[in-house]
């Protein structure tokens, strides 16, 4: 039971597949038409009826997941057919800038699912069965998902940079503000304002806003309203924002949440990005644990193998240095005068190592020495080495845990600015025609 109930939890963030459905879930879902109706036309690609549909059955499931009430009918197939049409200008600019996912990477991703999810993959595969989803649409899925993070992956790096200062910057702010340290759970909707709209287009943007507002107020569901009127990627599925620092969702809404109560709806928040309304679901004390882990200060020689270098003269080099060691030599001068690494020119020094820094094979054989033994030579994926552990030592990397989450958490705030607006420009240049009125 507990491996099934596991299965259908990873099931719910597939985009969409086809799946076994209830009486009541089929109230939602449009009756079932030919295969070749097309719905909507997307550059050189179509979107049919039965896509819609298998997409409209595993939103439904979602929301059904998360308890959630689902959107009247209309609402819920325009924006279920947004995310398509989306999705399908994602896939055609992967394909022409070259982007694509190799068979044994979607194998290992698979493989990944299945143990994540406790199951063998005959289990694996079984379970796919009961829930009425081929095997082969279900690769197709986690190669469509795994291009499209790949794509905004992509966008992400080129445009998203975070400096120390803005780190440094983000830690004063939580350590100076009451609310610094805690996290919230909200839903949201946003409606979309780009750079080239002008003053009364941005009005009318600001007009959907109210609406959105004024429907909330009468006591309509905010997953009912997000999905109606929000231009946010999760708008189909309430809106939902997971547990985030305050600091992650920027300045200007930290005074705003601090005095919110739950349950609690804003006013309409206008943002550089558009105007924003936020429901609090949730908020908890941000966990700052002490971490302290075990360090090794080390050096090393590196003797590379490759064309030029056999593996018997690979060995054969570093047992002549070894044997150079032994009868006392100093292990820095020897490092800078032959080893192969780019830490030749500090006589070998890696550093403090903590663990996962270094291959299994090098950290195992470490381990093992005693601060100033020189180890035997070790094979590695690089090569030949010999291993000198200067020192040890137990260090608090607590504040490194929090630089790492403080960069984090800027990278993501940043990152789903830099998303919305790339997926607005593929939006904007795409030619789509609709045809859901055909079907009339």
């Amino acid at each position: 039971m507990h491996k099934r109930s596991c299965f259908c939890i990873f099931l719910l963030i597939i985009s969409s597949f086809s799946i076994s459905v209830s009486a009541q879930e089929l109230a939602f879902v449009p009756a079932a038409r030919p295969i070749n109706h097309i719905v909507a036309v997307v550059n050189e690609d179509v979107v049919t009826r039965q896509e819609l549909d298998e997409a409209i059955k595993m939103t439904v499931a979602r929301l059904q997941q998360q308890g959630m009430r689902i959107p009247e009918q209309q609402a819920l197939e325009n924006q279920v057919l947004e995310s398509v049409i989306t999705k399908h200008i994602q896939l055609q600019h992967a394909k022409e800038v070259g982007l694509s996912v190799a068979e044994s990477e979607v194998d290992e991703t698979i493989q990944r699912i299945a143990e994540d999810n406790k199951l063998s993959l005959p289990e694996f595969y079984a379970a796919l069965e009961n829930e009425g989803v081929s095997y082969g649409k279900f690769r197709e899925e986690i190669r469509d998902e795994m291009i499209m993070t790949r794509l905004k992956d992509r966008e992400v790096k080129n445009q998203v940079n975070v400096t120390e200062g803005e780190v440094d910057n983000y830690l004063q702010t939580q350590e100076a503000s009451s609310d610094g340290q805690e996290e919230f759970r909200l839903a949201h909707i946003m409606v979309l304002v780009t750079e080239n709209m002008n003053s009364s287009q941005i009005e009318q943007r600001a007009e959907r806003a109210e609406m959105a507002l004024a429907k909330l107020k009468e006591g309509t569901d905010f997953a009912q309203v997000a999905a109606e009127f929000s231009d946010a990627a999760d708008a189909k599925t309430g809106g939902i924002i997971e547990w985030r620092p305050v600091a992650q969702l920027g300045p200007s809404f930290a005074q705003l949440l601090e005095s919110m109560q739950l349950d609690e709806i804003t006013p309409v928040i206008q943002s550089p990005n558009g105007f924003h309304i936020f429901k609090l679901l949730g908020r908890r004390a941000q966990e700052v644990p002490t971490v302290i882990i075990d360090q090794t200060h080390t050096r090393h020689i590196l003797i590379k193998i490759n064309e030029l270098t056999s593996e018997n003269e690979g060995k054969q080099k570093i047992l002549a240095i070894k044997e150079r060691l032994d009868n006392g030599e100093n292990f820095e001068e020897v490092a800078k005068l032959y080893s192969e690494d780019s830490s030749a020119s500090a006589g070998g020094d890696l550093g403090w190592l903590s663990p996962g820094d270094t291959v299994p094979d090098f950290e195992r054989t470490m381990n093992e020495l005693l601060p100033g033994q020189i180890s035997e030579p070790v094979r590695t994926q690089f090569g030949w080495h010999l291993i000198q552990v200067l020192e040890r030592r137990s260090q608090d990397i607590s504040l490194d845990r929090r630089r790492q989450a403080a960069r984090h958490a800027i990278r993501t705030r940043k990152a789903d600015v830099v998303i919305q607006e790339w997926l607005r420009q593929l939006r904007d240049q795409a030619y789509v025609e609709y045809r859901l009125d055909e079907e009339l």
